[in-house]
This record gives C-alpha cells, structure tokens and sequence, in this order.
C-alpha cells in the first residue's frame, strides 16, 4: 500500500486558528482534502478531482502549537473513482501526546488525458488490514450510492404533509438564520487543474454554515461532524460561488445547517442561471461559559420548504444513529429490527463487514485436520468462541456461490436443520430466511431469523462472500414453539482454485447455537467434521445435475 499512501504533517499557527485558538474545521477540510487528492493522484497517475466526501465525525480539537498528522492511502480503485481513507491524528511535541482527530473517506475520480478512457488499475494489497480495507471499500460505496433513496424512503416514513405547515408555541422560525455569501474564485483559490479547489469550496461552506448557527445559538459554534459532502459538478476561476445556509433542525445539543453551493459565471450571473454544484448538512454543537453543551430551542417551519428540510434533517439523524449503532454495537446486545428501514442499509453493511473482519482476524489455530480436505480451526476472545471451517470442493467457485447462497438447501447438508424458507427479499443480494431445527433431547426446537448477503468478487483473485448475522422482524416475533436463538455473524468464503473452490466457513458462537463448544471441543469437531463432508457431497452431486441440466 505504499505506493498508494501519502503523509502530510503541520504545525498549527494562529492564521490556522479560530478566535479561540483551536484550529479551524473549515483548515482542517482543507488539509484533508489535499492529502486525499495526491494520494488518489499517485495511484491513477493522472489528475483526480473530489466526488464526495463520507460523514465524518470530529472526536477532538487541535490548538496552536500543536502538530497534527494525517495520512492517507487508497483503500479500493474502482474502474474510474477510488477510495481514499484519511486518518488525523493530534500530535504535541513536548508531552508525546496523540489523540484521534478524526477518520474520513473521500471518493475520487479519474480524469482522463484528451477524453481518453480510464481503467484504474487495482490497489496492491499486502497486509491482512490491507485486504479489510479492500472490502469495506466496497460496502461503504454501496452505502453511499443508496444514501439519498435511504433518506427519502425515511422522510416518507415520518408522514411528511406537503400541505401541511407546522407551527408550535414554544418554537422559534429558523428563517432569521439563513445566511448567503458569495465568493469569486481567483487563481489562488484553484487546484492545478484550475478547477475550484474542493477542499477550499468545504472550508467556505464551513464557514457560512457556522454563521447561520451561531444566529441561533447566539455563541460561537463547533463543527462536531458532517452528513457527506457532494460535489455535484466543477468550478473554475472566474466564478462567482453563491453559499446559501440555513438551520433546518435542533436535537437538543445540536443543531443541523443545510449548505447548498451555486456557481456562476459571467454569462450566467448577468442572466440569473445557476449551476448547483455542491450540497452538504453539518452538524454544530456550542458550549456556554461554565463550559456545559449548550441546550437548544425548538424550532418551527414556516414554509413546504421548511417542512421538507425539518423531515430531512430527522431522516439524516436517524440514519446517523443507526450507523453508530451498527458499528459501534457489541454483540451481546439485542439484535437489529430490520423494520426500521433507517437500519436497513447499515445492518446489510455491517453484516458482510462482521464476516470480513472477523476472518482477518489472528490467532486462528488448527485444532483438526483428520481428512485431507477438510481444516477445522478455532479463534478465542474474551466474550466469543468462533469456529472455521476450510473445505477443498471439486466444483467451479461460481457453481458452489450459487448453491449455499440459496440457504433453501441448508436442510439438504445440514441435517440438524428442519425447515428454511425465505421471509422476506431486501435486494436481488440480501434475503431474510426463518430456520428450525430438530428438537434435541427433549428440549424445544431452536428457530433462527438471519439475514444472508451475498456477494460476487469485482475483481479477479477475490473471494465469494455469503454474509449471515441474525435480525428481528416484528412480523416474525419469537414463538412458544422454538427457543429463538442468535447468529452474531457467520457466513462463506469462496475462492476460485482452478476448477475447483476453496471454500472457508466461519461461525462466531453465542448461547444457543454451540453450548458445548467449550466443554466438548473434540466432539464438537468431530460434528463439523461430518456436518462439512455432506455439505461437501451434496455441493459435488448437484453440481453434477446442473452440468447434466
């Protein structure tokens, strides 16, 4: 990955600062987005501009005097964007001191010489962290093209009344908070390609955005993170850059700003055409002087446009809280409702980044090899026992993604199964399935509800993945019938090994599923074992009736 990395180190000075000395969000998005650039330059070989830039949460502030560090490689090229993640770090040179500022990932893409085509040529991977990344490159980016469909199916949920304008007592209008700036890009303003530079566009509309804030709170605000910026289309020297900001909600402790960017140029400006070229929602919190977080006002809409950016800023709230939900939750808690389509996106994504993480992880160890075809290993944490499985199957990989993603078939192998059916289909790649099994000793049945992702490799040399993790679905609650136990993640690796599959079953246990893992390993082995062998058969007999079909 080195080739794709770049490093950037600076000393913040008082011309970097805001009135308090802490360094400014606005420099920060700057010195972001110029590392991310040559990063993403030096892999493409060409000139790269900015796409868009994921949400991005501010955990500290730097002051004057102080170092900060960002580093930034590419996680993924696709044919013609690639991902570029940028880590912060907050250094003090006379204590040692390093803090986390923050993580981002920006999108890029290639511009081609002349109009000629780009084909990105893929990222070298050399470390297991390097091959994580790889992965989670592609499930951010399928998060990111589905954002605003997410958003607008979650405004349509809050039961939002075009007709209907909202008025309450005890809230204030937000209009006395809109705030509109205008710039002329000059030469000093433009990247090298003398396009608009994007980093500077994020820094003015850092600034326009902290303006109409502080109208509400009355103090000096702080930028806590942003909800994606989105560059829409370029800009050049010349233009006159229209920053528009408002307030469109309060949750308490903070408060959301909408910034929409125009661009015109001289032509363009005399005849009152715009070209929207940027948008992004920022989020503000301030503190009083006894140093508390400021509580903030209700407020009210007064117009259907009001009303859609109140909604607007409730969706992006709940999508926000279901991502921290989704990659900050431990395990041991309650499982996902699913219902909430504001989850949805993030559990389908954390379900297939669970599986990638968990088998990266070191410290697998062997504890069975008895037949030449199958490996069985185990993994020891603190609070979970996981199990995987390698098998050497004598079919194409295609033929072995096609039948264990169908888990229809599971009863077929796996015999302690008694029924499969499918729930509910979330995409043509993410199916909700309710599993039984055989009642054991006299006890009740367990029954399981999961969620199965899969995904095809983009690129030669990766693997297949079947993601599995378990979700809750009030249509399905759990019945007198079964004991309803949990999945916390499992799932498939297939990897092509010429006309045969290398295929790696991971399974990470929870009450329910593998009581005796602890106390009876060898035995439990010995049940894979035979549980792997007929998955085995049954994967070489079918693929033999599809060839003869």
């Amino acid at each position: 990955m080195a080739g794709t990395q770049v490093h950037m180190c600076q000393t913040i000075f008082p011309s970097h600062a805001n009135h308090l000395g802490e360094l400014s969000a606005g420099q920060l998005l700057i010195w972001i987005d110029t590392t991310a650039c040559l990063a993403a330059e030096k892999h493409a070989g060409i000139s790269c501009v900015t796409a868009s830039v994921d949400d991005i949460q501010f955990a500290e502030t730097a002051r004057v005097g102080q170092i900060i560090s960002i580093n930034a490689k590419v996680n993924r090229a696709f044919t013609t964007s690639m991902e570029v993640g940028v880590k912060v770090m907050l250094q003090d040179s006379l204590t040692n001191f390093q803090k986390l500022i923050c993580v981002a990932f920006s999108t890029y893409v290639a511009r081609p010489v002349c109009n000629g085509k780009v084909d990105l040529k893929p990222v070298k991977l050399l470390t297991a962290q390097d091959f994580l990344k790889h992965t989670l490159a592609a499930e951010r980016r399928k998060i990111r093209l589905d954002h605003e469909h997410v958003c607008k199916n979650l405004m349509e949920e809050c039961g939002m009344n075009d007709d209907h304008v909202c008025s309450k007592e005890d809230a204030i209008s937000t209009d006395f908070t809109h705030v509109q700036n205008i710039e002329l890009v000059l030469p000093p303003h433009a990247n090298h390609q003398g396009n608009t530079f994007g980093g500077q566009i994020m820094a003015w509309m850092e600034t326009v955005a902290a303006i109409s804030a502080s109208r509400l709170c009355k103090l000096h605000p702080t930028l806590k993170s942003v909800d994606m910026f989105k560059f829409r289309g370029p800009s050049t020297v010349g233009d006159r850059l229209v920053f528009s900001a408002i307030v469109n909600n309060t949750f308490n402790k903070s408060i959301e700003v909408g910034v929409r960017v125009e661009a015109f140029n001289c032509e363009e400006w005399a005849n009152g055409q715009a070209r929207h070229i940027n948008s992004a929602f920022l989020i503000f919190n301030a503190v009083n002087k006894h140093g508390e977080l400021l509580t903030f006002p209700r407020v009210r809409y007064t117009t259907k446009d009001g009303l859609r950016r109140y909604h607007g800023a409730i969706a992006r709230k709940k999508i926000r809280l279901a991502r921290k939900y989704v990659l900050l939750k431990k395990e041991d808690n309650c499982t996902p409702d699913f219902l909430d389509r504001g989850n949805q996106a993030y559990i389908i994504k954390s379900n297939v980044t669970a599986l990638t993480v968990l088998t990266a992880k070191p410290g697998w160890e062997i504890i069975t090899s008895t037949l030449d075809h199958i490996k069985t290993f185990t993994l020891e944490e603190t609070d979970a026992l996981s199990i995987k499985v390698e098998m050497q199957v004598r079919i194409p990989s295609t033929l072995a993604f096609s039948l264990l993603s169908d888990f229809t078939h599971l009863v077929h192998w796996a015999k302690h199964y008694s029924t499969c059916e499918v729930i509910q289909i979330v995409t043509e790649d993410d199916k909700i399935y309710h599993i039984t099994s055989l009642p054991d000793n006299g006890n009740k049945p367990n029954d399981f509800l999961i969620l199965v992702s899969q995904r095809k490799p983009y690129q030669t040399g990766e693997p297949y993945i079947i993601a599995v993790r378990s979700v809750a679905l009030r249509s399905v609650p759990p019945s007198e019938n079964y004991c309803r136990c949990e999945i916390p993640c499992a799932g498939f690796l297939i990897y092509p090994d010429e006309n045969a599959s290398f295929v790696s079953y991971c399974i990470q246990s929870s009450p329910g599923i593998m009581p005796c893992v602890a106390a009876n390993l060898a035995g439990v082995s010995k049940s894979i074992e035979d549980t792997a062998s007929v998955c085995i058969q049954f994967l070489e007999l079918n693929s033999s009736a599809m060839n003869c079909i």
